[in-house]
């Protein structure tokens, strides 16, 4: 072996605490030099750029990860056939569970609830 790959193994691993310590000092920075120049400027940078991560998080927030529920094999009984698929979703307690939610044409005020294991495609995607 030898200098440069023990040089390589050695070198430690950056810490992601560190980098976000310094992106802080340098937000800091910035901020003191604008409110420097203007104490005008200094509100209006503060306010931008609080509405902009007010906007960033918001928009993480309706991009789930979730993964779509499975349509084609829900499950069947005599007591739902012809019943229209009204929603279907994970279980929060039991993972690889699903609800499924079901409507008759006939009774709109009903709603016909089934829980039933993920389709194995599903398991395996979300596990």
């Amino acid at each position: 072996m030898d200098d440069s790959e023990r040089e390589a193994e050695e070198e430690p691993e950056r810490s992601r605490a560190a980098g976000a310590c310094v992106l802080v000092v340098l937000v800091a920075v910035v901020t003191a030099v604008v409110f420097a120049v203007s104490r005008t400027a200094g509100v209006i940078a503060v306010w931008a750029a609080g509405a902009a991560l007010l906007w960033r998080a918001a928009r993480r927030m309706s991009d789930s990860s979730a993964p779509p529920p499975p349509e084609e094999e829900r499950p069947s009984c005599s007591e739902c056939a012809g019943h229209e698929l009204v929603s279907v979703t994970p279980l929060g307690t039991q993972k690889g569970m699903w609800i499924y939610k079901t409507a008759p044409p006939d009774r709109p005020n009903h709603t016909h609830i089934h829980l039933s294991p993920a389709p194995e495609a599903e398991t395996e995607r979300t596990s």
